[in-house]
């Protein structure tokens, strides 16, 4: 059974969710929080929380402080954001302080519980118009002057030259037929990085190395 702790500001949506979440089949609701403090104080405090379904704007203490809060504290929690915002600072922002994934709250019940699911199997989750936007978002981030850069982060995990170039690509946004053409190689030769590249930092898709290289430019 995964137990889900609800945090959202609003209370009708915080019961409805419950009420909801109760319904679908290996998925319990161990508690609601209205706000991402509020949230810490749970987990801190030794709540039972597998995943943690946050809003996003909350008073007192949003949803991405309360990642970051919960985060530090323990990072093997699971943060699910859904939320009716896809504002570009709390997509970035949420997702380096390392939640599991971001949806917003236009889908179905079934499409939740399916997230909740995903996340708790250890595989990212991102809303399809969130994951359109990533590669335009990632041009405005810089790491810190007293961070390591991307690339010399990269070299912990045994990506060659090339395949952090792929890397980089990916996370702006570009097809692998764009890719190719950037880096003078045959797509099919982009493919067989892509795959390198998954296979080495146990990914499962583009979308999750675009994040991958966001997380490594925010820590």
């Amino acid at each position: 059974m995964i137990q889900v702790l609800v945090v959202d500001d609003d209370p009708f949506i915080r019961e409805s969710l419950r009420l909801i979440l109760n319904s679908m089949e290996g998925i319990s609701v161990a508690g609601v929080c209205q706000n991402g403090r509020e949230a810490f104080e749970y987990i801190r405090n030794g709540g039972a929380a597998d995943v943690v379904l946050m809003d996003i704007r909350m008073p007192e203490c949003d949803g991405v402080e309360g990642t970051r809060l919960i985060k530090q504290y323990d990072p093997s929690r699971i943060v699910l954001i859904l939320t009716t915002f896809d504002d570009d600072e709390y997509i970035l922002k949420a997702l380096q302080y390392g939640a599991g994934g971001y949806m917003l709250k236009n889908i179905a019940p079934e499409q939740i519980a399916r997230g909740i699911r995903t996340v708790h199997e250890g595989h990212m989750l991102i809303h399809p118009d969130i994951a359109k936007k990533l590669g335009g978002l990632l041009h405005h981030v810089k790491p810190p002057q007293d961070r390591p850069l991307p690339d010399q982060k990269l070299s912990d995990y045994g990506l060659t030259a090339a395949e952090k170039q792929v890397v980089r690509k990916i996370a702006e946004g570009l097809s692998n037929k764009e890719i190719a053409q950037q880096l003078y190689l045959s797509e099919g030769t982009v493919k067989n990085y892509i795959t390198d590249i998954l296979g080495k930092l146990a990914l499962r898709d583009r979308t999750q190395i675009a994040i991958f290289f966001l997380k490594e430019i925010g820590e």
